[in-house]
């Protein structure tokens, strides 16, 4: 019985080694849980999210150098937004792209409709993607 004392104590294994050990896990484990909490709160509360939503509505081909894109933003009144178009071809390679910049406005939810140049015939127009201004 004394052997296994001395092992024990040789390689760690005495019952003050396992508390510490249990509560150096539990702080470890403590300041994880709150670095997760306090970072869940800060982008579930950031407020930014909700404010800008873009939809597609419909495309048109015009000819082998253009099309017709339409989609909808929504966004806070007063506030001005850009946005991406591109037009893809049957690879889904880019073939056009364009930059628009919504002014402000007192409406939440505009439609728009824009025409953009491209390089070959292209098989869709699509937003790409929007931005706060």
């Amino acid at each position: 019985m004394g052997e296994n004392n001395d092992l024990d104590a040789r390689y760690g294994r005495t019952r003050s080694n396992r508390r510490r050990a249990a509560w150096v896990t539990g702080g470890v484990t403590l300041v994880f849980a709150i670095v997760i909490a306090v970072w869940v709160v800060r982008a579930g509360f950031d407020g930014t999210a909700s404010r800008l939503s873009a939809t597609d509505t419909s495309h048109t081909i015009i000819d082998a150098h253009s099309v017709r894109v339409s989609f909808q933003v929504s966004a806070d009144p007063g506030t001005a937004v850009g946005c991406a178009l591109q037009a893809l071809n049957e690879s889904f390679a880019i073939v056009g792209w364009k930059v628009v910049t919504i002014p402000p406005s007192r409406e939440r939810t505009r439609a728009f409709t824009e025409l953009v140049r491209t390089t070959e015939q292209s098989n869709t127009g699509l937003i790409y993607q929007c931005w706060l201004n």
